[in-house]
Order: C-alpha cells, then sequence, then structure tokens
C-alpha cells in the first residue's frame, strides 16, 4: 500500500495541476497522510528549476496549515479521530513520547521535527491534544517546515538538473544520512539541555499514555 502511494504521488509532478497536488499532498502530510510531499517537490523543481523557489513557499505554507488541522485534530477530536489516525500510521507507542517531550521542551521539538525527518503529524496532532500554545507552535512550524523545503527549493534554483545527477550519482550515501538525519532528530531531542534535563529525558523515554493522562 505504501508503494502504490508513493507511486500515486510522484505520479502528480506531471499533473496539469501539479501545484494544487503540492498543496494539498503538504497539507494532509501534516496530519495524516503517510508519504511525504518531498519526492513530488524535488521532481517538479528538477521540471522547472526557475519556480523552484515557488514551489517551496507553496509546500511550507499549505504544510503549515495542514499542521493546524494536525493541531486541531489533537485537540478537539483525538478520542474521535487522532488515536484511530495515529494507529493507522502506527506512531501510538510514539505519541507518549511525544507528548512528553512537546510538555518539557515546547517548540524546540516542533522546530526539529519540521526540518528533520521525524513525523511531523505526530507532533501537530499531539501539540493539540497536550494544548500547546497555538503562537509559539504556529511560528516553530514556519521555521522547521521553511528550513527544510526552502533548502530543496534553493538548491534546486541554484544548480537545477546537476542536483539531478547528484542524487543519481550519490544515492547509497544520500540514503544513509537521511537514516543519520531521521536518529539524529530523536538524540536532539533527547540530548537538548542534557545536564539539567537528563531526568526528563529519562521520562520521557518510559513515557505511557497513563504518564500523560
Amino acid at each position: 500500500m505504501l508503494r502504490t502511494l508513493y507511486n500515486w504521488t510522484l505520479q502528480k509532478a506531471a499533473h496539469p495541476h501539479a501545484q494544487w497536488w503540492l498543496a494539498l499532498i503538504s497539507f494532509i502530510e501534516s496530519s495524516f497522510f503517510p508519504i511525504p510531499p518531498h519526492p513530488l517537490l524535488g521532481l517538479m523543481c528538477l521540471a522547472e528549476p526557475k519556480k523552484a523557489i515557488r514551489f517551496a513557499v507553496i509546500c511550507t505554507a499549505a504544510s503549515v496549515l495542514g499542521g493546524l488541522f494536525g493541531y486541531a485534530i489533537g485537540y478537539f477530536l483525538y478520542e474521535a479521530v487522532g488515536e484511530s489516525l495515529l494507529a493507522f500510521l502506527g506512531l501510538t507507542e510514539a505519541f507518549p513520547k511525544a507528548a512528553c517531550y512537546l510538555r518539557e521542551y515546547d517548540v524546540e521539538v516542533i522546530l526539529i521535527a519540521g526540518a528533520t525527518p521525524v513525523p511531523f503529524k505526530l507532533l501537530t496532532i499531539t501539540a493539540g491534544f497536550i494544548e500547546m500554545a497555538l503562537v509559539p507552535f504556529i511560528l516553530a512550524s514556519i521555521a522547521g517546515r521553511g528550513l527544510i523545503f526552502m533548502t530543496v527549493g534553493v538548491l534546486f534554483r541554484l544548480f537545477g538538473a546537476p542536483i539531478k545527477r547528484f542524487i543519481d550519482k550519490y544515492l547509497g550515501p544520500l540514503t544513509a544520512l537521511f537514516v543519520v538525519l531521521v536518529v539524529g532528530g530523536f538524540l536532539a531531542v533527547t540530548q537538548m539541555d542534557r545536564g539539567s534535563s537528563q531526568e526528563a529525558a529519562d521520562k520521557c523515554e518510559s513515557a505511557t499514555m497513563a504518564t500523560i493522562a
């Protein structure tokens, strides 16, 4: 199913309304869709490098709006919708830890999740569930999502097709780097304010639904 969704997403790069598809996928990925918009963004930037920054802005804006939708699910509809949604995405066990980290570290966690492959939808739903302050959530989402999407846009705008050749040549190392970023994102969360916050990090690693309720 995941491969089917991935292929379906990539097909939208050639669609006449590709920009609308990019906005839609960016929006829903922040709350419930399992496939990130990065492959679609990359293909669209490759096809039209001069519009790469525009595509990145669309991605960022739609992703932040989608994050607000995820926040609303966690805030208003966690028991009715959010709980089942996280189970479908395989994020049920990660939810208590995410809630604990958000309560302990606040916007830093949103920034890290927004700029790394840590599932952003997990943090948006969780932020609503714990009733995180809305303005800091929005600002951190803009910063985190903007960093990762605008980096793609700027690179394609400046270098265009050579980026594609670079990816083809170094696919293996880039895949390894992706994995490192995932692990690094989680490690960065756990290592923030290490000295005085080690106890909080340990508490979050052992968090359960009972401890965050």
